[in-house]
């Protein structure tokens, strides 16, 4: 008979590894369950069966409590490694064709707005009409953990620090100024004066909120004097926006992204007028991924216009 270690690979129902990824990056059978469109008994009875294929406790199931064991990080992590293994398949064994195709997997921060990668996006895909393409919005926090992971082939996104298992380069630059929207009492006034502004009520975003990567906005804020609690926030570009049109609160946002709301009437600038807080949008990869040909030449193309096109130029407005 053969030892266990040999016998362990043929034993395993493979799906039962991709459903307990599924729970702990839900957090939770519940949410889990959801996430698949099944019941939550068929979630626990799938990972009662993976604990006793592989012999260890994998959740912590204290009530009210989702943690992994030691045994589930590690196994968590492997599940991770393999994942992105057998993604690249697909891509990989595109390498036999004379052509460049492939599948282009992006995932970026909600609403990037660049001419240059737009530019970059067309001349790519024109000279290579058999790539396939998926882009996918998510948190900044969430676009470099799922470029850790080898589930992405590029990322775009905010960061505040370097991440050592990444490669991110600044893509553009964007400023930030106030906003508010055609119900405020500033809507269409001139001149207006920044202790106007003192004591207002704000919305902001997620990451500005728990000192991530858009801190310096809360700088911007606290320079116009507005009310030091926060009515309203978001992960999503669009719904700081709403939020802002709605008279929730003044926000901030891209100065070339509410460029066009202002001259549909839909959003006022507000003072400050200058002096205006810039951040960097990441172009970011992990080095250790096995690139398919299209995702090669479409990340030399991105990287080529980052070397050759100085930062002013890639700064909005």
């Amino acid at each position: 008979m053969q030892p266990y270690e040999q016998r362990f690979p043929w034993n395993l129902d493979w799906n039962l590894l991709r459903t307990f990824m599924i729970v702990v990056d839900q957090k939770g059978l519940t949410r889990a369950a959801d996430y698949l469109g099944v019941t939550q008994p068929t979630i626990s009875s799938a990972l009662k069966r993976l604990e006793t294929t592989v012999g260890v406790s994998l959740v912590d199931r204290r009530p009210g409590n989702f943690a992994l064991t030691e045994s589930g990080e590690l196994l968590y992590q492997e599940c991770n490694t393999m994942f992105g293994v057998v993604s690249q398949i697909p891509g990989l064994l595109n390498k036999a064709k004379h052509h460049i195709s492939g599948h282009i997997n992006i995932v970026m921060t909600s609403h990037v707005v660049s001419e240059h990668l737009d530019s970059v996006l067309h001349d790519f895909n024109s000279e290579n009409p058999d790539v396939t393409y998926s882009i996918s919005i998510a948190e900044s926090s969430e676009v470099l953990n799922r470029l850790r992971q080898n589930r992405a082939t590029m990322g775009i996104c905010l960061m505040r620090d370097p991440d050592p298992m990444l490669s991110a380069r600044p893509l553009y630059r964007e400023r930030f100024a106030l906003y508010c929207g055609p119900r405020h009492r500033l809507f269409g006034k001139t001149q207006i004066k920044l202790a106007e502004l003192k004591g207002e009520n704000s919305v902001s975003f997620q990451t500005e909120v728990e000192s991530g990567p858009l801190f310096l906005l809360a700088q911007l804020r606290e320079r116009a004097l507005l009310n030091p609690v926060v009515k309203g926030i978001s992960a999503n570009l669009p719904e700081v926006r709403r939020m802002i049109v709605a008279g929730i609160g003044v926000g901030a946002l891209p100065v070339h992204v509410a460029s066009r709301d202002v001259d549909a009437g839909l959003l006022w600038p507000l003072p400050p007028y200058s002096g205006l807080p810039v951040a960097d949008i990441h172009f970011v990869t992990n080095p250790r991924r096995s690139m398919n040909p299209a995702e090669r030449v479409l990340v030399a193309a991105i990287e080529k216009l980052i070397e050759t096109t100085p930062i002013a130029e890639r700064t909005y407005p």
